[in-house]
């Protein structure tokens, strides 16, 4: 399992390149790229969160809404029958399709 940084409710990658020598990520979960590196892992936090704290002031600065890595909400697909089993297994727990997704996803994970 890959490790993420994690600041601020913004999480971010940690790749290396061996070419270059250097540790190098990017935020996750927002549209657009910040970026951000360091030689050590200690740099590429400190220079992470630096690129989270300017993505934050910078939209303070401009009036608008920094973007939220993760909203709690996604598309899954899944077969026509599969839907319908977990609506007919939801409905006969008197549940809806979200807490039924919810709680399998969570046994999953937790």
């Amino acid at each position: 399992m890959k490790e993420l940084l994690h600041y601020k409710d913004y999480y971010g990658t940690i790749e290396a390149s061996l070419e270059d020598n250097v540790l190098y990520g990017k935020v996750v979960g927002i549209k657009g790229l910040l970026s951000y590196e360091g030689t050590t892992l200690a740099e590429l936090e400190k220079d992470f969160k630096g690129v989270v704290d300017e993505y934050l002031n910078d939209c303070q600065r401009r009036g608008i809404k920094p973007q939220v890595s993760y909203k709690g909400n996604f598309n899954v697909r899944v077969t026509p029958k599969l839907h319908r089993d977990l609506v007919v297994y939801a409905d006969q727990r008197d549940e809806s399709l979200n807490s039924v997704v919810r709680e399998a996803i969570e046994k999953m994970i937790y």
